[in-house]
């Protein structure tokens, strides 16, 4: 079934997260994205390994819906393949170090010379200008030099989130960039070169806390799970388990205080804003605390809930996916594949449109499953195809 992205074609030199994922929402929305591989299958290809020869979780999430070959773009007949490529390409995506992009001939004017229209989409740790351009780094170096481990954390021992937030983010961001930069070219007949960069999108999404040391000088620390902004905000324990109350505004505020007979506290001075509840926090996690230990997690919801207070349980991974409003949003598809026990529930995009919806139609490619198809494509003869097998080139 065609999608929004029918006949634009992605050439995806994508590694690990960020680019992977940047193709693989463009993959959903119905454009033919090549997947373009090591011989011998790229790193990423074998991250949380769950099959028996060791192909990872990542990797299914990362790459449905896109074609596969394997190439040595190093040697001079790869880069020829490189070129023919390119050439029937509207975008190609990378996030590669810039030496090796010039090595593969995949920097920016190496394209351009292929096809003057050509759209770039590169991201890296710490993007093209600046003292650390050519540094290397994964989402964990972008999220602690953003602050958010810092604050996240404790004063003795700062916290980076587990999920790589920054690096899908940033693919999300490149997605979007990748599509505002196709809409341009449908305009102009010009492409463009779509820059991410780990560290501004960690910037980014911690801006907020960053404007607020800037202008006031507050010099925050880290308090964990507990907000500093507004209170009650934090995890708290149950008899059987964990939850999270969050509440913001005095509306709710008066509503959660109500539910635990906290009434006093309602027209009190040190919690008549959400800035003063965040200043004094721990007196209303304390109470937060000891209302939760007194309830099981089904009861405490139960009566959040009742109250119209925000709230929800502390989850397993098993239990993410087996929750009921998961299951009917539909949030993963089961994508069958060699040497997987059974079907991979493999997420699909994060943001549902009602008449061209992202669609996961295919699973990802066994090792340089299309080489051959692909080859053809771009005008190699089955003879030709042999002898650069031979010698290695794809």
């Amino acid at each position: 079934m065609s999608g929004v992205l029918d006949g634009i074609r992605v050439l995806d030199f994508g590694r690990y997260i960020a680019g992977p994922y940047c193709a693989e929402l463009l993959a959903q929305f119905g454009a033919d994205v090549i997947r373009i591989e090591k011989l011998s299958g790229s790193e990423d290809r074998y991250t949380t390994p769950v099959t028996d020869d060791g192909q990872g979780a990542m990797f299914f999430q990362m790459n449905c819906n896109k074609r596969g070959i394997t190439l040595n773009p190093m040697k001079p007949e790869g880069r020829e393949v490189v070129k023919k490529l390119v050439a029937t390409a509207d975008v190609v995506l990378a996030n590669l170090p810039p030496p090796s992009l010039v090595q593969m001939g995949i920097d920016y004017e190496s394209l351009k010379a292929i096809k003057d229209d050509i759209i770039f989409t590169t991201m890296s740790a710490f993007g093209s200008v600046g003292p650390y351009s050519d540094k290397v780094g994964f989402d964990g170096i972008a999220q602690v030099m953003s602050g958010t481990a810092y604050l996240g954390g404790f004063p003795d021992q700062p916290i980076k989130a587990f999920t790589p937030y920054v690096d899908y983010s940033t693919g999300i961001s490149c997605a979007m960039g990748t599509l505002a930069a196709i809409m341009h070219k449908q305009k102009t007949g010009e492409g463009q070169i779509v820059e991410g960069a780990l560290l501004r999108t960690a910037m980014c999404y911690s801006n907020s806390s960053i404007i607020e040391q800037v202008l006031l000088d507050t010099n925050r620390v880290g308090s964990g799970n507990r907000a500093q902004h507004i209170a009650p905000s934090d995890i708290y324990n149950t008899r059987d388990g964990a939850i999270i109350i969050q509440v913001v505004g005095h509306a709710l505020f008066t509503r959660w205080a109500k539910l635990i007979g906290a009434d006093d506290w309602i027209d009190d001075p040190r919690f008549a804003t959400d800035a003063d509840r965040g200043n004094n926090n721990e007196v209303i996690s304390e109470r937060a605390a000891a209302w939760c230990a007194e309830r099981t997690t089904a009861d405490a919801l139960q009566e959040l809930e009742t109250a119209r207070v925000p709230a929800g349980p502390v989850l397993t991974p098993q239990q993410a996916y087996d929750d009921p409003q998961v299951q009917a949003m539909g949030v993963f598809h089961p994508v069958d594949y060699p040497g997987l026990p059974k079907a991979a529930p493999v997420a699909g995009t994060p943001v549902v449109l009602s008449k061209s919806p992202g669609q996961i139609n295919f699973p990802p490619p066994t090792l340089g499953q299309h080489t051959d198809e692909i080859m053809r494509e771009i005008g190699y003869h089955d003879k030709d195809i042999a002898e650069l097998r031979e010698k290695r080139v794809i």
